[in-house]
């Protein structure tokens, strides 16, 4: 599977949008639950870390098992959050976690 890394962490801003990133997960935080819309649902946060920088990534449910510090990923088609001044990648609907 190929995925086409168009952009470089550094480069994400809080408008952009299907971001294309390739990087290592350096820190992988405790799984919590939290309400949702739709229920109870499990997510963690990653440091996702490329030569430019690093951003959180928000993990869900079985993406959470797919990664492991160390492990170098890529995200197609993920969007850009901003959360306590702090951007966050996630996958949303449309995006994938691919990992490598």
């Amino acid at each position: 599977m190929c995925v086409e890394i168009d952009m470089k962490i550094s480069e994400v801003n809080s408008t952009s949008k299907n971001v294309s990133v390739e990087g290592k997960i350096i820190k992988l935080e405790t799984t919590r639950v939290v309400n949702t819309r739709y229920g109870q649902r499990r997510v963690a946060n990653a440091i996702l870390q490329d030569e430019s920088g690093s951003i959180k990534l928000s993990l869900w449910e079985a993406d959470i098992e797919k990664v492991a510090e160390g492990k170098t990923v890529a995200v197609e088609n993920g969007f850009i959050s901003e959360w306590n001044k702090e951007l966050q990648l996630s996958l949303g609907r449309n995006g994938k976690l691919i990992v490598k």
